[in-house]
């Protein structure tokens, strides 16, 4: 080669060099911009936190604000809420303390859940406490000074680089709230572990009076939480659980009814509880409708959108042209982009609601039913028992495709739709009893044992010394 054109070589050269080095740096940042699940662990409390028929009763027997009345109420509320005898309650109403609950109560229930569950996640990943580097907690009703968050960054001894989060007041909805904030954070940091602590504070919350729309969330919401180990480090791709797609939030704070449909205030006596109002149903729908037209192009082929929009666009025609009013419904097939459906356990109404709209079958409502009756609804955490069911359950297999959907005061509405990178067969909390699920009935016992009260004359009712005695006495 002549020396001469060996400048004109190099010259012609760069910009080409150059134009690969950006192609590869957009390529390296995307890889790295990608959010992974490496591992999660549920909260099992002990046995002797379990809410059982008889400590339920003994529970609602000894408060002294409740009539007949009111013990109607709770007993058709909780015979149609689809929880079981196997949930679990703070320790502080256990023991009878729930009306002079402290807040080293409060703080004990919290460091339970905070210390199994991190030490479970941390010790079979092989990872130190040292090398988190985003740590979120979510505990939407209780907010220490110090925070939740700091208390763990001391007892764990985190790096004082550790990019910590501490969220109050987000409700139900919180873990997809932490998850995003952690997405986020991956998008301009390379190579980092974040750590995500979801979960509720039950023992400074429990509701002693007698408003209705308030005792309502004591017989829905039970202790419970989740600790989930994320990463965007591209080494750890094919070790990883899950790997996130897309996430979507919808807040419908702007909207008075929306916004005051479930919240935090004092009844008529001064005591603080959670006031669940009528116009909540009509707020969650608004809020998934909302929601779902926007993650719906991101999730679903474009074959599926095509042939909703032709045949939605048919019935319209169809119903101007005659003289029929309405039309037939033209339902979207959610089954050709999600095989799996993590559905947040509000409640039975909210399940049945969601899968009614969506057109799901009894199976994919299945691990949501079964949640709600092993556990209860344990706020932010509940998704991730959902998803344990169907670990345990061994139906997650790589590249299926996971849809999660949540609800939380304010009104909020939060979706996003995970990959499994792995078949995944962990039976994590449900280790124990999986195999008995589903039961054979979903009853509960409670009518059996509560339900003379139906027949109880207001004016002559004098509760019983034993409040748990059999309806034959």
């Amino acid at each position: 080669m002549d020396m001469a054109s060996i400048p004109s070589l190099v010259v012609c050269l760069l910009p080409l060099s150059y134009l690969f080095f950006l192609i590869w740096k957009i390529i390296d940042g995307k890889r790295h911009k990608n959010c992974y699940i490496l591992d999660y662990q549920c909260y099992k409390p002990t046995d002797d936190r379990m809410l059982t028929t008889k400590s339920s009763g003994d529970l609602i027997w000894r408060n002294k604000n409740l009539g007949l009345n009111e013990y109607k109420f709770l007993l058709k509320a909780i015979v149609s809420a689809g929880i079981g005898e196997q949930t679990y309650g703070p320790r502080v109403v256990l023991e009878g303390r729930e009306e002079v609950a402290s807040h080293q109560d409060a703080i004990v229930e919290m460091e339970e859940f905070f210390y199994d569950t991190i030490d479970n996640v941390l010790e079979r990943q092989h990872i130190s406490p040292s090398e988190i580097d985003v740590l979120v907690v979510n505990i939407s009703m209780f907010a220490p000074m110090p925070s939740l968050s700091a208390r763990i960054v001391n007892h764990y001894k985190m790096r004082p680089d550790t990019k910590v989060y501490n969220l109050s007041g987000m409700g139900c909805s919180a873990s997809l709230i932490s998850v995003n904030l952690v997405q986020n954070m991956f998008k301009t940091h390379k190579n980092l572990y974040a750590l995500v602590l979801t979960s509720e504070s039950l023992s400074p919350n429990w509701y002693s009076g007698n408003d209705k729309s308030m005792i309502l969330t004591n017989c829905l919401f039970r202790s419970g939480g989740c600790a989930i180990l994320l990463t965007n480090k591209v080494a750890l791709k094919q070790k990883a659980m899950f790997k996130l797609k897309c996430l979507v939030r919808t807040h419908h704070g702007a909207k008075d009814e929306s916004y005051g449909c479930c919240i935090q205030q004092e009844d008529e006596q001064g005591r603080t509880g959670f006031l669940l109002q009528k116009s909540l149903p009509k707020a969650a729908t608004q809020a998934f409708v909302d929601n779902l037209k926007e993650i719906t192009p991101k999730i679903l082929p474009i074959r599926e959108l095509v042939r909703h929009g032709i045949v939605s666009l048919y019935h319209k025609l169809q119903a101007r042209w005659s003289s029929t009013k309405g039309g037939a419904r033209t339902g979207i097939n959610f089954k050709t982009g999600v095989d799996h459906f993590c559905i947040h356990t509000g409640g039975k109404a909210v399940i049945n609601g969601i899968g009614q709209s969506l057109n799901l079958s009894e199976h994919d409502l299945e691990p949501a039913r079964m949640t709600l009756h092993r556990f209860g609804n344990t706020s932010a955490g509940s998704l991730w028992y959902v998803l344990s069911y169907m670990e345990a359950k061994k139906r997650l297999k790589k590249g299926d495709r996971v849809f999660m959907i949540s609800f939380g005061a304010g009104f909020k509405c939060n979706s996003c739709l995970w990959e499994v990178v792995r078949d995944l067969e962990d039976a994590n909390v449900w280790e124990d009893c999986i195999n008995a699920y589903p039961p054979k009935t979903l009853i509960n016992p409670f009518l059996d044992k509560y339900g003379w009260l139906q027949n109880e004359d207001p004016a002559t009712f004098t509760p019983p010394q034993d409040f748990y005695r059999q309806s034959a006495n």
